[in-house]
């Protein structure tokens, strides 16, 4: 199978539309919640880690009914997590360069790690959480 056959099996998919959407939820969920944190935690940056954290947690409940049916357990709930630590350090790491290094503007540093982090975090979703080949 060549790499383009790949790319239509994993992205030009039911599953991956829904995980985007998901996406876009878990980003709201993660700012909303980030802001709501910032009342109670002195740190915004640790406001945004319990923000991460509490939304990563509703989206493994979005996915798990939504995408990848399955029951929900603390097995694929820490498969789920362990499977976005690629995409929380791609991210980073890309926004450093973007930003920091080539002063590319915030928002802009953003979606390009976005679209880079987003399908490398699908695929360890479907392949490592949700067992799925």
């Amino acid at each position: 199978m060549n790499i383009l056959q790949h790319i239509r099996r994993h992205f030009f998919t039911k599953e991956f539309l829904l995980f985007l959407v998901i996406g876009g939820i878990n980003t709201l969920n993660g700012t909303f919640l980030s802001w709501l944190y910032g009342f109670v935690v002195p740190d915004a940056n640790i406001a945004f880690n319990f923000g991460y954290i509490t939304a990563n947690a509703i989206a493994y409940w979005l996915n798990s009914v939504f995408v990848f049916p399955e029951p929900l357990s603390w097995n694929r709930f820490l498969r789920f997590a362990v499977s976005y630590i690629p995409n929380y350090i791609i991210q980073n790491i890309i926004v450093l360069i973007f930003y920091n290094w080539l002063g590319f503007p915030p928002v802009a540093s953003y979606l390009i790690a976005a679209a880079l982090g987003v399908p490398i975090t699908f695929l360890c979703v479907k392949l490592f959480a949700f067992e799925r080949k």
